[in-house]
């Protein structure tokens, strides 16, 4: 299991697209990908669950890859998560 925690600089935060884009990038691994808000776990395979976390512009979540793959996940989400939802 890998965690690490990042923060969120889109400026309208995870609203549906950039929520359905992460999920969508997130499917592309076979290991478990969640993201903890607070004390609450959300998973970052599912639309609902991330629109549920409501995340808000310069939120911190600790996104956690656990399973197959999952450093490759981490790396790679971590980039996506920082490069192509800024500034939508």
């Amino acid at each position: 299991m890998v965690r690490k925690t990042i923060t969120i600089y889109n400026h309208s935060g995870l609203h549906l697209r950039p929520a359905g884009q992460v999920c969508q990038k997130a499917q592309e691994y076979p290991c478990r990908v969640e993201m903890v808000v607070g004390e609450k776990h959300f998973n970052l395979k599912s639309v609902l669950s991330v629109l549920s976390a409501q995340i808000t512009t310069s939120t911190e979540i600790d996104l956690i890859c656990d399973g197959p793959e999952e450093e490759r996940a981490m790396e790679e989400l971590t980039l996506f998560l920082g490069e192509n939802l800024d500034g939508q």
